[in-house]
């Protein structure tokens, strides 16, 4: 069965593990980690949170990891359940209920997620980005001289960026643009953090354009574990699509084996620092 993974924080149930019985020895956060060992060896992670049991449960904690791949969740599952693992006495591993996510609350994930999962797949080597514009949109010379009539209108810094993502060994590219602006008063701030703004504003820029553009691509999975990747500049409903279907949707931009061996990493749950955008409604 052809399995296909999005550059999208992942919601469904299929894709998420619930581990109790964990002991109450160590701490909460020395168990993120060692759940976090474990399971990363069955395929890259979104996220490993660990929480106390509710106090009619007794002591102890329970976790719940959530991985990019149902594939890669069920063979965890299925080799993690009623396993002592790194205790004493077994833990219990479930699946979370399976439902497909609503599309308008669909969240795209932000750039360096973005490229730790293509890194995964693709391999460091396997995919390189190209910006063709990055520009200043800011106009403050302008704006000045429009102060002297609106003196009360903030002004601000605007970078629009276009680039593309590049698979250059299978002959795929996938263009996104990205717009950021950051506010900015020149009287009250000097030339340095002038500059500073700048470069930030254009690297906000840059993210957002990575996002876009990952955003047309599909990473196919197929059932002998070799990957391809599928360009789809507008949403169509795929999930369903045999492997056979599947050649004629995509573009194929070559197979090969995913580059995902890098179990040193330890992906834990990042979402108080992530920047998520949402999937623009398609007309």
């Amino acid at each position: 069965m052809v399995e296909l993974v999005r550059f999208v924080v992942p919601v469904a149930g299929d894709k998420t593990l619930l581990v109790w019985e964990l002991s109450s020895g160590p701490t909460a956060e020395a168990l993120q980690h060692i759940l976090c060992s474990v399971f990363s060896q069955f395929g890259l992670l979104y996220s490993v949170r660990v929480f106390p049991n509710a106090a009619v449960a007794g002591p102890g904690f329970y976790g719940i990891i959530k991985f990019y791949s149902a594939r890669d969740a069920h063979r965890a599952q299925k080799a993690c359940d009623q396993k002592q693992l790194f205790q004493t006495s077994p833990v219990k591993v479930r699946l979370g209920t399976r439902h497909k996510a609503v599309q308008h609350n669909t969240l795209a994930l932000n750039s360096s997620r973005c490229q730790e999962l293509a890194n995964y797949y693709f391999g460091f080597n396997g995919w390189s980005k190209r910006i063709s514009k990055l520009q200043d949109l800011s106009n403050l010379e302008e704006r000045e001289k429009e102060d002297i009539v609106t003196p009360l209108q903030k002004q601000s810094l605007k970078s629009f960026c276009a680039l593309e993502v590049v698979l250059p060994s299978h002959e795929c590219r996938s263009p996104g643009v990205g717009m950021a602006e950051e506010p900015f008063d020149k009287l009250e701030e000097g030339s340095l953090s002038f500059l500073m703004k700048r470069k930030v504003t254009q690297k906000l820029a840059i993210q957002k354009a990575m996002t876009d553009a990952f955003q047309k691509l599909l990473i196919v999975v197929l059932e002998s574990g070799k990957v391809a990747v599928a360009y789809r500049p507008c949403e169509e409903a795929t999930d369903a699509r045999t492997e056979e279907e599947l050649q004629d949707f995509i573009q194929v931009c070559g197979m090969w084996e995913p580059c995902g061996q890098r179990e040193e990493e330890c992906v834990s749950d990042f979402s108080s620092e992530e920047e998520e955008f949402r999937l623009p409604e398609l007309d």
